[in-house]
């Protein structure tokens, strides 16, 4: 035998192989969270990933205006009145645990409508609690400009350490005004029905709904919520000039996350003029079929079809 190679070993070569045959035939058939995540990645291998139906153009939008767009899942770029405001930033492929050569995790079904070399400065960043698809870490990272950021308490730790002018983490119900060079915004916390762990055992993070105000004007974001009464108690806060509700993700997570119909019943309850329906069309993290969330809020909103603000990812509003 040649020098250093190795005798074959048949017990190891046929132990290797039933190692791989029973990781295969568990990936194909546990019902287990794990399995099933598995085998949605193999599914996605080599699946192209749709443009989205619209692109906004943030260098026309003009700063005496509230605009806003929906870049895709809970990510909405606003310019309010002049000061530039991202939320729940997710802008890349895939969103999940960083391996270093790449991310596993769930692939987008629909490309995002600007990408971070797409998006002018921004002056603030709000995260609304750790789940990889609200606190992506690649696209808070890659954001132009130097924002300050604003989180849900305890989850600062979590956000790349560059390019951000200040950093601050709220509880429900503090608030804050944040200064940047465009003007003050004050941000306001609000309680939700979800809950904030990254890795299922860091249960101490928290999770939030915001409240933005600026020149008199006022937007509130929901973040991910379950239906609760809570909203009714937000309506103080108010009047609010849109709602930016989640409507997808309900089956099976129905206590996790709210319906369409509760989503715009919530919103109703805390006084919102316009209705922005947001988590969905963009990954698919449950059971519900792709295009269900926004008929079922279109339904929910049928009486009343102008406060519906927006349907489709690229899409622009001006409220002026």
């Amino acid at each position: 035998m040649p020098p250093g190679k190795r005798p074959f070993n048949r017990r190891l070569f046929l132990a290797q192989g039933l190692l791989l045959a029973g990781a295969g035939a568990w990936t194909a058939l546990s019902s287990s969270w794990y399995a099933r995540f598995f085998r949605e990645r193999i599914r996605e291998f080599g699946r192209d990933i749709p443009l989205a139906p619209q692109r906004p153009d943030p260098t026309r939008w003009i700063d005496r205006d509230l605009t806003f767009s929906w870049l895709g899942h809970a990510c909405i770029l606003v310019n309010f009145k002049g000061l530039r405001i991202l939320v729940d930033p997710t802008l890349y492929p895939r969103i999940g645990v960083n391996l270093g050569l790449g991310t596993l995790g769930p692939q987008r079904l629909m490309s995002p409508a600007l990408l971070p070399m797409d998006l002018p400065d921004i002056d603030l960043v709000l995260v609304t609690h750790a789940h990889f698809d609200h606190l992506d870490a690649a696209s808070l990272a890659s954001i132009p400009g130097r924002p300050a950021a604003v989180m849900a308490h305890a989850t600062s730790d979590l956000l790349p350490r560059k390019r951000y002018s200040s950093v601050r983490e709220l509880r429900w119900n503090e608030s804050a005004v944040i200064e940047t060079p465009r003007g003050g915004v004050t941000v306001r916390a609000i309680e939700v029905k979800h809950w904030g762990a990254r890795i299922r055992r860091d249960t101490w993070r928290g999770y939030a709904g915001f409240i933005v105000e600026r020149d008199g004007r006022k937007l509130l974001f929901g973040g991910d919520t379950a239906e609760t009464p809570l909203f009714a108690e937000h309506r103080r806060w108010g009047p609010f000039e849109a709602a930016f509700m989640p409507v997808g993700a309900y089956n099976p997570w129905i206590w996790n996350h709210c319906t369409p119909e509760q989503a715009v019943a919530m919103a109703q309850a805390a006084g919102a003029v316009h209705f922005v329906p947001l988590h969905h069309q963009t990954f698919r993290l449950s059971n519900e079929p792709f295009l269900e969330p926004i008929e079922r809020t279109q339904a929910a909103l049928a009486r009343e079809p102008e406060r519906l603000a927006l349907s489709q990812i690229g899409q622009t509003v001006v409220l002026t």
